[in-house]
């Protein structure tokens, strides 16, 4: 299934999108793509739902993020090889993790507000696990049915309060609307391997990154368990697994986002997003 959220910013009506692409409403069947809905006998259950039993949606709403009310964002830096090797960063040994703020979530084609104050603010196209039924210390051999689906998150960074502001990375990652979640939440049976899907974004029509979830130091069953060893992992957490290389503190000289720039990206089979980058407002 390919899940959606639909509707004005907290507003948002659950749905999902059918063989032929049209938008249908889930409504009268679960309240939100969040939670609970996102346990596997949930799923299960709107997975035999006819879509053409349920109602269509007319028009061209806004897409929200594509999963609702999530209460622990996590991510994972450096989990790329060939990202790791631009910036000049060695190899992790273990998965490095931090928090990105759950309330910088948005939907896929929002607006992104750079910071006030902000001289580096970047890019990252990355693949985001969402979790279902969830747990602690969960094997890596079951942690795929752990997991609700997948989905395009731009991890959207400053890379100054990031790495030259002291302390954690949590400073550069979770400034308002650095969370673009969707456009869909793909189900695990509609991905062949997760572990072999092309990646991409442009910055105003140019192509800046190209590459693949092959390259990940840490394939998103292994983060599942390795994360589970630390913390329980509840349904509708995310966990945003890293970017390939091309992205702005990569260039040299490094490129970074003023305001005015269109970035485009999309994860194969997951679906794209577009958003419009503009200057900090009073």
């Amino acid at each position: 299934m390919k899940l959606v959220r639909y509707g004005a910013f907290g507003q948002e009506k659950p749905g999902l999108v059918d063989a032929a692409g049209k938008l249908r409403d889930l409504s009268a069947h679960v309240s939100d793509i969040a939670g609970a809905a996102l346990k596997s006998a949930s799923l299960a259950k709107l997975k035999a739902l006819p879509p053409e039993s349920l109602p269509a949606v007319e028009g061209a709403p806004r897409i929200g993020a594509c999963v609702g009310d999530v209460r622990n964002f996590i991510a994972v830096g450096l989990n790329f090889a060939d990202h790791a090797a631009e910036t000049g960063a060695a190899i992790p040994a273990e998965p490095i993790l931090f928090n990105k703020a759950p309330n910088c979530i948005v939907g896929p084609n929002d607006d992104v507000i750079i910071p006030k104050n902000s001289k580096k603010t970047d890019w990252e196209v990355e693949l985001a696990i969402v979790i279902g039924d969830g747990g602690s210390y969960i094997d890596e051999a079951n942690a795929m049915a752990a997991i609700a689906g997948f989905c395009v998150c731009n991890d959207v960074s400053e890379r100054e309060f990031q790495t030259e502001r002291g302390g954690q990375w949590a400073k550069g990652k979770g400034c308002p609307t650095f969370g673009p979640l969707g456009p869909w939440l793909v189900t695990p049976d509609e991905i062949s391997d997760v572990q072999n899907l092309a990646m991409w974004l442009e910055v105003d029509g140019e192509r800046v990154q190209n590459g693949s979830t092959k390259t990940m130091i840490f394939g998103a069953a292994y983060l599942v368990h390795y994360i589970s060893q630390f913390m329980r992992l509840d349904p509708g957490d995310v966990i945003t697994t890293g970017t390939p290389p091309g992205v702005g503190l990569g260039f040299k000289p490094p490129r970074f986002l003023k305001g005015g720039e269109t970035v485009a990206l999309g994860i194969e089979g997951l679906g794209t997003q577009k958003q419009l980058f503009k200057p900090y407002a009073n």
